[in-house]
């Protein structure tokens, strides 16, 4: 009864008698609404990133990669008999990949080349079902390049560029010439890196632009589950011995991920910050709140209720700001998530500034998934901080002597 007296006297505080909201409470619970929706909106756009950057990765690259020291594997079809015998494998596809120029007119880019086996790249990678024009034909002095890469150097289908290897300026006893291809496809897998920055032809025209005469430079592996990618590796890398190296798409891609698992971290302990502000309108707004209430406090105390009790006055104005402010947050992040996009849009058409530039963020729009772990945070995280918003008026309360509050007052 005394506990439930306690938050009967919480809601009346809370609401003054001339009016249903006191401004300095509005603009408390304001604060605490604004600080949870930037940290869901914030924590859900991250987790976006992290979630789409893995999928347009695993999308082009496969899950596992195996290399020989030394940097050629010689004989690759041995090799990936001994892989097709790993349960869990899907496909396996050999690769010869290196840095070339391409020079188209006077244009000149310098992306990743690949050289592939056109059948084994479709058990490895979505290339060949992401073609947005032409096919996907890599025949003798064919290439298909990314949608971005045929933007900057002004190519289309039938267009020939020239492809130059640094294997053309080490020897000095040997000219090499330029391959000559022509543009048989372009893909786009929707992540700026890949789409401007790798191209595909064979392995018979790479064997030629690399001056490789046998062999690949790695083996492509695809797994049923990618999450198993670390096991498949460990379990080949003990198959196949110390003279070759298997490495999963985590290990090769460990430091950005690692990098944007910091950065929501370090958004989270900062943007905290927001709400701890309002915390501090909350605990002024008690704090004014037991001298208004000197005199109720004193009559309560005179009463015989418990300096305990009077303590969970403050506490439960404190929670009961904290769970309004989380709720009216938490539905405005989520409205904000669910247009952020069109937000992104007008903004950019409004005031003409890229604020998702593809060449950085390697998107064309703004990713986002809410998790309920990061809401269960972000929520928990507010209302204990909005809780404690209560301890120091609490604390000066309780130290009222009835004598002195009802005398004062």
């Amino acid at each position: 009864m005394k506990q439930s007296f306690s938050i009967f006297l919480a809601f009346k505080y809370l609401k003054p008698k001339r009016s249903f909201l006191s401004v300095v409470t509005l603009l408390s619970l304001t604060g605490v609404m604004l600080g949870v929706a930037v940290l869901i909106v914030v924590l859900s756009v991250m987790t976006g990133f992290d979630e789409t950057w893995r999928e347009k990765i695993l999308s082009f690259n496969a899950h596992v990669k195996v290399t020989e020291y030394g940097g050629v594997i010689h004989q690759p079809d041995t090799l990936m008999k001994a892989i097709a015998k790993v349960d869990g494998i899907t496909g396996a596809a050999p690769n010869l990949e290196g840095l070339v120029f391409i020079q188209a007119g006077d244009n000149v880019h310098t992306p990743m080349l690949r050289g592939i086996d056109p059948e084994l790249e479709r058990t490895v990678s979505k290339v060949p079902d992401s073609i947005v024009k032409g096919d996907f034909s890599v025949g003798y002095g064919q290439i298909v390049i990314g949608r971005d890469l045929a933007l900057r150097l002004g190519l289309d289908l039938g267009d020939k560029l020239l492809v130059y290897s640094p294997q053309n300026f080490v020897s000095q006893d040997e000219l090499r010439l330029p391959e000559e291809l022509t543009v048989s496809g372009i893909f786009d897998v929707g992540m700026w890196e890949f789409d401007a920055n790798v191209v595909l032809t064979s392995l018979f025209t790479a064997r030629s632009i690399f001056n490789v005469e046998q062999g690949v430079h790695n083996i492509q592996i695809m797994i049923d589950e990618p999450m198993k990618a670390p096991l498949i590796a460990h379990q080949l890398q003990k198959g196949l011995g110390p003279y070759f190296d298997v490495r999963s798409w985590i290990d090769l891609n460990r430091q950005m991920f690692t990098a944007l698992q910091t950065e929501k971290n370090m958004m989270f302990f900062l943007l905290i910050f927001i709400t701890i502000v309002a915390a501090f309108g909350i605990t002024n707004t008690l704090i004014t709140l037991t001298v208004q209430k000197t005199h109720e406090i004193g009559l309560l105390k005179a009463l015989g209720f418990a300096n305990r009790r009077i303590v969970g006055i403050f506490l439960w104005i404190g929670m009961v700001q904290g769970v309004i402010g989380t709720g009216l947050g938490l539905g405005l992040g989520l409205l904000a998530l669910k247009y952020r996009n069109e937000l992104l849009n007008f903004i950019s058409s409004q005031f003409r500034v890229d604020l998702l530039p593809k060449e950085l963020y390697q998107l064309s729009q703004i990713p986002a998934h809410t998790t309920t772990s990061d809401v269960v945070t972000v929520c928990a995280t507010v209302l204990v901080i909005c809780t404690l918003a209560g301890l120091v008026p609490a604390w000066r309360a309780a130290r009222l002597e009835p004598v002195e509050a009802l005398r004062n007052e």
